[in-house]
């Protein structure tokens, strides 16, 4: 197994990625050596992945309109009135 760069993945890069060393490891037919540098590289993966959600997700906002008729950004988790 290679050493894992995650500065240039993207996020769907980066979850194939995962999801291909994820098969591996269930399959069992990896060297004991390869699957713990699998596992490490998954859970360096999962990270990547877990942080460019919850980057993407601090972007991510509704348009509402207020009474005086202005659209106003709101998060997209806040809760309705």
């Amino acid at each position: 197994m290679t050493e894992l760069n995650t500065s240039e993945l993207s996020f769907e890069d980066a979850l194939q990625k995962l999801e291909t060393l994820v098969r591996e490891l269930e399959s069992g037919r990896i060297k004991l050596d390869d699957a713990v540098t699998a596992y490490e590289q998954a859970t360096m993966l999962k990270k990547f992945c877990e942080d460019k959600l919850k980057a993407a997700q601090l972007k991510i906002e509704k348009l509402e309109m207020s009474p005086d008729g202005e659209l106003k950004p709101v998060p997209l988790d806040a809760k309705e009135d």
